[in-house]
C-alpha cells in the first residue's frame, strides 16, 4: 500500500499549536523528517503540559510513592489502587478542569465530574462517592455569580444523572480568583483488587475499539487550551469546551462493568486529554507496541470532519479498548445491549509506530514513545526563585494589630464570611444520598464517611488546602494541607491511607510561580512521608492566572490535597456534634498568640500580608495518634478540628447540629483574639461526659499533648469569659443563610 503523508507543517502552525521552536525542531529528529499538520497536532497536545507534564514531572517524581496499602502506584494505571481490607480496594483521583470552566462553567464543570468518574470505572471499579474543591473570585462580583451558579448545577446535574453521591468537599472564595476559577473533582470507587483492567495495549492482532459516544467538534485540542493563560481573547476557545451527557455516561459505566466480568478485554483507557490521539499512543507505549488506526471507522457527530480534528476532539463519554482477537462479538454485544457504539477502529501491532489512515491513505506516523510522559516527551527544570512578597510577610507581627474592644462583633463577622459560613447553598444542589452509601448526612463529621457494604469497615475522604497559607509560605501551606487532611479522616475516626493532588499554579515560565510549585512539592513530600500517605497520582494545572493591563496575575498557588482512609470497625465513626448539655469541653494540642494568614486577619482587619499560622509537623503527628487512640478507646463523643475561624467558629459548627451552647474561658496567657480566631494548627476540640471524664484526663495524662479544660456544653448559650455571645440559633440563622442570601443578591 503505497504511503501518503499530507504536505509538510511549517514552524508558524506548529508555535500556533502551542510547541516551542526547539520542539518543533525535536520533533523533526525524532521522524527523521518534517511533520505533515495532522502529525505536528498530535504532538502539540501530547507534548502540552497537560498531557506530557514537561515542566513538572522532574519534582512530581521527588513525592512519596509507597506506602503500607498501595497495590497501583502513582503513573502506573489511570487511578491509584489501595488495600483497604476485606479483600476490596479503593480507586481514587482528583482532577482539574479550570480553563473549560471559566469559559463555560456548567459544561465545563459537569465534564470534569465525568472525565474523573471515566478515570475510575476504566480500572474496573464501581464509583461510590465524589468530592470536590472550587476556588471563585470575589462574591460581590456578578461573573463570581454567574461562575459559582453554573459550576453548581454542572456538578449538580451531572453527578445527580450519573447516580453517584456527591459527599463532600471546600469553597473558597479570593480575589485571585476572579478570572480563573479553580475546580477540582475528586472521585472514589472499589473493586476486588485482583480484576484491575490495566490501560496497556498488547498482542499484535488484536482489535481496537471505541466504545460509547459519538465523536464531534467539541474539545478540540482542549489539552493545549489548558497549557495557557485565560485572557480577554479566550472566548474564541469556547470549542475547546467539552459537552457531557450523564445519562450515556451511566449507561458506559453499566456497559464497562459487565464487560469486566468477561475476559474479553486486554487493555482499557478513558478518552480524556487529547482523545484518541492519547489514548492510542499511551496505551501502545505502556505495552511496547503500536497501532494502525481508521479514522474513517470512527463515528462521527459531523460530516466531513478533518483527521486532526477526530485525533484531537475530546468529546465526551469515549473509551478506547483493546479486545482479545476472537472477542469481539462478546464486546459488540454488551454495547448493543446498553445502546452504545463499539466499532473496530483498528489493531494492535509490533514496532511501536501508532499510524492514523483514512481509508487506504496514510496520514499520520508517529513513534508512540516519543510522545508520552517519561518516554520522549521534552523535560523541563525551570528556574526559580523567591519572590519579594515572601520576606515581607514574614515581618508581620501580632502587636502590630490592635484587638477589638467588641469581640462578639468580630465573632458574628467571621460567621458572615464567605470562607467560614455554611455552603448549603452549594451543597443543597447536590444529591447526597443518591446510592444509600453516604453515611454522614446527618452525623456531620469532619471527613465524609462512606458506607462499604457488606464489611465492617467504612471510608473516609476529604478534600482540603488553604490556599492563603500556601501563598504566604509554599511548604508551610502544603503540609498544612496534607496534615489537615490527614486530621480530618483521624478526627472522624478512620487512619489516613494515601493522597491524590490536584497541583493548580500559575505560569511555570514565571520563576515566582515555579518558586510556589516547587516549595509546595517539598512540602507534600515532607508531610506524606511523615503521615506514610503516598501521593497515587493526581494532576498538574497550570497557567490559572489572568492578563491585566499586560501583566500576568496568577491565582493563590492551590494543592489541593484528596484523601482517603479506612475506618476499621464502623462503630469507631466520631462525630463532631455535642451530644449533650453539662458535657465537658477540652482542646487539644498548645494555642499560640498568632494569627497569621487568618480570615479574621484578612477580613476584619484587612491586613492580606503576613505569614503562614504556626505550624509543628511532629507535634501534629502527635496529636493525631492521641486522637486516634482516643476514639478507640471510647473516651470522647465529639472531636472536630479548629481550622479557618479558629476555636469559636469550631465551637459553633460543634454547637449548631442539636441546637446546644458553650460556656468557655479562654486562655489568659494569650490575647482573646489570637485564642478564639487565630488559625494556628495542630489543635482539636473534644467533648467528654461524665462517665468519660476520669478515663479520658489519665489518658491524656500519659500522652504528652498539652490539653486544656475550656468548659462545658449549655442549652443554647455561647458564653465566652463570663460574656454573653448571644444564642446558637442567631449564630446558626447567619452561618446558614449567608451564601444564599450573597447569590441572591
Amino acid at each position: 500500500m503505497e504511503s501518503t503523508i499530507h504536505r509538510e507543517a511549517t514552524l508558524e502552525e506548529a508555535v500556533e499549536l502551542g510547541l516551542l521552536p526547539e520542539e518543533f525542531e525535536m520533533i523533526k529528529k525524532i521522524l527523521g523528517r518534517t511533520p505533515n499538520f495532522t502529525e505536528t497536532a498530535v504532538y502539540s497536545v501530547m507534548w502540552s503540559e497537560h498531557c506530557s507534564y514537561k515542566n513538572s514531572i522532574h519534582w512530581l517524581k521527588t513525592l512519596p510513592k509507597d506506602g503500607p496499602h498501595m497495590l497501583v502506584k502513582a503513573g502506573e494505571e489511570n487511578a491509584g489502587l489501595v488495600d483497604i481490607g476485606d479483600g476490596l480496594g479503593c480507586v481514587f483521583k482528583i482532577e482539574s478542569h479550570n480553563h473549560p470552566s471559566a469559559l463555560e462553567p456548567y459544561q465545563g464543570a459537569a465534564t470534569g465530574v465525568g472525565g474523573i468518574n471515566r478515570d475510575i470505572f476504566t480500572m474496573g471499579a464501581r464509583p461510590i462517592a465524589q468530592l470536590n474543591s472550587l476556588r471563585f473570585g470575589n462574591i460581590e462580583k456578578d461573573r463570581t455569580k454567574w461562575l459559582v451558579k453554573g459550576v453548581t448545577k454542572g456538578i449538580g446535574d451531572y453527578g445527580n444523572a450519573f447516580g453517584i453521591p456527591i459527599v463532600g468537599g471546600e469553597v473558597f472564595f479570593d480575589d485571585s480568583y476572579n478570572t480563573n476559577p479553580l475546580v477540582n473533582a475528586f472521585s472514589a470507587g472499589i473493586m476486588d483488587p485482583k480484576k484491575v483492567i490495566s490501560a496497556t495495549a498488547k498482542g499484535p492482532g488484536n482489535p481496537v475499539f471505541i466504545v460509547g459516544a459519538s465523536t464531534g467538534k467539541d474539545g478540540i485540542a482542549g489539552a493545549a487550551f489548558a497549557s495557557k493563560d485565560i485572557t480577554e481573547d479566550s472566548a474564541n476557545d469556547l470549542p475547546s469546551v467539552q459537552v457531557g451527557d450523564p445519562f450515556m455516561e451511566k449507561l458506559l459505566l453499566e456497559a464497562t462493568m459487565e464487560l469486566a466480568e468477561t475476559d474479553a478485554i486486554v487493555g482499557m483507557q478513558d478518552m480524556g486529554a487529547a482523545g484518541i490521539t492519547c489514548s492510542t499512543c499511551e496505551m501502545s507505549a505502556a505495552g511496547e507496541v503500536g497501532m494502525d488506526i481508521y479514522l474513517d471507522k470512527v463515528p462521527t457527530r459531523q460530516d466531513h470532519m478533518k483527521p486532526f480534528e477526530i485525533l484531537l476532539s475530546e468529546s465526551q463519554e469515549r473509551m478506547l479498548v483493546v479486545v482479545q482477537k476472537g472477542k469481539e462479538q462478546v464486546v459488540k454485544d454488551i454495547f448493543d445491549k446498553w445502546d452504545l457504539h463499539a466499532e473496530e477502529i483498528g489493531v494492535v501491532t509490533e514496532g511501536g509506530r501508532v499510524r492514523y489512515f483514512v481509508g487506504e491513505e496514510l496520514v499520520g506516523d508517529v513513534p508512540a514513545e516519543s510522545l508520552v510522559l517519561g518516554g520522549g516527551a521534552p523535560v523541563y527544570i525551570r528556574e526559580y526563585k523567591e519572590p519579594a512578597y515572601y520576606e515581607e510577610y514574614k515581618k508581620f507581627n501580632i502587636d502590630q494589630v490592635e484587638q477589638p474592644e467588641n469581640l462578639k462583633e468580630v465573632a458574628f463577622s467571621l460567621l458572615e464570611n464567605p470562607n467560614i459560613c455554611s455552603k448549603k447553598w452549594i451543597y443543597e444542589q447536590y444529591d447526597s444520598m443518591v446510592g444509600t452509601r453516604n453515611m454522614t448526612t446527618n452525623r456531620p463529621a469532619d471527613a465524609a464517611i462512606v458506607n462499604l457494604k457488606g464489611s465492617n469497615r467504612a471510608l473516609a475522604m476529604t478534600v482540603d488546602c488553604n490556599s492563603r497559607y500556601v501563598n504566604a509560605d509554599p511548604q508551610v501551606g502544603a503540609m498544612i494541607a496534607v496534615s489537615e487532611a490527614a486530621r480530618n479522616i483521624t478526627c472522624s475516626g478512620g487512619h489516613p491511607s494515601a493522597i491524590t493532588n490536584c497541583l493548580n499554579f500559575g505560569n511555570p515560565y514565571n520563576p515566582e510561580s515555579y518558586w510556589q510549585f516547587v516549595g509546595a512539592i517539598k512540602g507534600m513530600s515532607e508531610a506524606c512521608k511523615k503521615f506514610e500517605t503516598p501521593v497515587t497520582g493526581g494532576n498538574v494545572s497550570f497557567y490559572n492566572q489572568t492578563v491585566i493591563d499586560g501583566k500576568e496575575v496568577p491565582v493563590f498557588p492551590t494543592p489541593t490535597i484528596g484523601m482517603i482512609g479506612i475506618v476499621e470497625d464502623k462503630k469507631d465513626i466520631m462525630t463532631l456534634d455535642f451530644k449533650e448539655k453539662g458535657n465537658l469541653i477540652f482542646i487539644l494540642g498548645k494555642s499560640h498568640n498568632d494569627i497569621s494568614s487568618s480570615e479574621y486577619l484578612v477580613s476584619y482587619h484587612g491586613i492580606k500580608e503576613s505569614p503562614a499560622p504556626y505550624f509543628n509537623l511532629e507535634e501534629e503527628y502527635q496529636l493525631h495518634q492521641t486522637v486516634k487512640s482516643l476514639i478507640k478507646n471510647k473516651l470522647v463523643n465529639a472531636v472536630h478540628d479548629v481550622s479557618e475561624g479558629g476555636v469559636f467558629v469550631s465551637l459553633v459548627e460543634m454547637a449548631m447540629p442539636r441546637d446546644l451552647g458553650f460556656d468557655i474561658v479562654t486562655d489568659s496567657e494569650i490575647r482573646e483574639d489570637a485564642f478564639l480566631f487565630g488559625e494556628s494548627q495542630g489543635r482539636v476540640i473534644v467533648t467528654v461526659s461524665d462517665e468519660q471524664e476520669k478515663d479520658f484526663i489519665e489518658h491524656m495524662m500519659l500522652s504528652n499533648i498539652d490539653f486544656t479544660l475550656l468548659g462545658h456544653v449549655t442549652k443554647g448559650k455561647m458564653m465566652i469569659d463570663d460574656e454573653h455571645f448571644g444564642f446558637i440559633s442567631e449564630a446558626k440563622k447567619i452561618y446558614n443563610n449567608t451564601l444564599g442570601n450573597h447569590m441572591e443578591k
